[in-house]
């Protein structure tokens, strides 16, 4: 008689759904491909090697000790310490938030915040073991190139504009209802 007057939680996943642990996997298979891509091609090129793959995209093999287009890349080495410890600050912050998600109606933004959270833990490895993350996706077009980067920044930056959007753009949605 008390589970018939029980009322369903709010926050309960829905048939199907997938819970914040879930969103968890997503970050671990970052992380997984991420380190699983820097290992082939660590193995596979020498540092500054480049390989053409298409006439935009090479690969390079290029370790950067420095963050987001390589700022800081020529300190003496305290920047790699600030940066890992600037990843662990934000890890932890995405993993809080992620949490206490509610686990319906904020799909993208979970997935945003998953992405995000892979991306950090997966450059934050690259710092403890080697001192630098390991850049090796070069796009480039008639002598223009952006700056390297990996699979951990493509999913930094997925991530934050995932949450970007579900900020500026489903919020307002989720207020009118």
């Amino acid at each position: 008689m008390a589970a018939a007057t029980r009322k369903k939680d709010p926050g309960a996943p829905a048939a199907g759904r997938i819970a914040w642990p879930g969103w968890l996997l997503v970050s671990v298979v970052v992380i997984a491909l991420d380190q699983f891509t820097k290992l082939r091609v660590m193995a596979a090129l020498e540092l500054y090697e480049r390989r053409p793959v298409l006439p935009v995209f090479d690969l390079v093999r290029l370790h950067n000790t420095g963050a987001a287009f390589s700022f800081l890349a020529g300190a003496s080495g305290w920047q790699n310490w600030l940066f890992a410890a600037v990843a662990v600050v934000v890890s932890i912050g995405v993993l809080w938030w992620l949490v206490r998600l509610p686990r319906r109606g904020h799909d993208l933004l979970a997935l945003g915040l998953a992405l995000l959270l892979g991306g950090a833990i997966g450059n934050l490895v690259d710092r403890l073991l080697h001192g630098y993350v390991v850049d090796f996706i070069l796009l480039h077009y008639q002598g223009w190139s952006y700056p390297a980067f990996n699979l951990a920044d493509s999913a930094i930056t997925g991530g934050v504009l995932l949450v970007l959007f579900d900020g500026l753009v489903l919020e307002r949605y989720r207020n009118r209802g």
